[in-house]
């Protein structure tokens, strides 16, 4: 095994790992696409680990410049040396359009994290949700390939908008508790007389989950328009990531409050035959 196709091994290991309901998806793919998604995704996770870890906010921000740093030496085929997850990305910016720009952006989104725990407009949030994972929509995008990229990198752009927000209500406890950060709207919370840290009161709660789902399915039913636009593997791809989180929101729509008491999930076996529908052209 060369050196490269190991380090392409140790990013499928990362996303196999680490990208439970991502990588439904990204194993209908073709091999070479699946392999520059695993890059991408390991890649992303180490931004994320460094956000979420236990440095502190000074070394975090040292940690993420120097990951910028890495970037702009891994676009130019100079990856930092005994680095698989560079390596392997620096070989998938050579085959693929993977701008630094929206590498960077991934970035961004975990300095938001550090530089504020409260989110006072939905405008605030989506800019964020818009850096943490339409960024990497529009990343995979451009790994997939379309005929109409404009138009294709707003699509999934949106699809990531409704992403991020079902993560935001399946973990807004677990966001609370562990980090101390409430996604969720400020001027929301107070819209619908709800305690500003998501504790309460119990119906509130339930209005306002309905709330922000239904801004979570207004960006899906935008977003799922990029489908049109894929080759028949990359839209089963899409098609089985997008799949699973929607029948999540589903869940956490059916009963908004067990958000608060459990983290709402989906069986294997349910992510499986979501995938095998995907791959199938089934709708979403």
């Amino acid at each position: 095994m060369t050196q490269l196709s190991e380090a392409y091994a140790r990013c499928e290991q990362i996303t196999k790992a680490e990208a439970r309901n991502f990588s439904y998806g990204i194993r209908l793919l073709p091999s070479d696409k699946r392999l520059a998604m695993s890059a991408l995704y390991a890649f992303a996770r180490r931004v994320d680990d460094i956000g979420d870890g236990d440095l502190p906010i000074a070394d975090k921000k040292s940690a993420l410049g120097l990951v910028r740093e890495q970037i702009a030496e891994t676009a130019e085929g100079k990856p930092p040396a005994g680095d698989p997850v560079y390596l392997a990305l620096s070989d998938s910016m050579r085959r693929y359009p993977i701008t630094t720009a929206e590498l960077s952006e991934v970035i961004r989104g975990c300095e938001l994290d550090g530089e504020r725990q409260r989110w006072e407009t939905y405008a605030e949030l989506e800019y964020y949700c818009q850096c943490v994972a339409g960024s990497i929509g529009r990343l995979s995008l451009a790994i997939f390939g379309t005929d109409e990229p404009k138009l294709g990198a707003r699509l999934a752009d949106r699809l990531g908008v409704g992403l991020q927000i079902t993560n935001i209500l399946r973990d807004v406890v677990e966001d609370r508790e562990t980090m101390g950060r409430v996604y969720l709207p400020q001027e929301d919370l107070r819209d619908f007389g709800c305690n500003e840290d998501a504790t309460g009161p119990t119906d509130a709660l339930e209005e306002l989950v309905h709330f922000e789902a239904s801004r979570a399915i207004a960006a899906y039913n935008e977003g799922l328009e990029l489908l049109d636009l894929l080759d028949h593997r990359s839209r089963a791809c899409v098609a089985a990531m997008a799949g699973i989180y929607r029948r999540l929101l589903t869940r956490i729509e059916d009963e908004p409050l067990a958000i608060f008491s459990t983290r709402v999930s989906l069986s294997s076996r349910e992510k499986a035959w979501v995938a095998i529908r995907a791959l199938a052209g089934a709708d979403v």
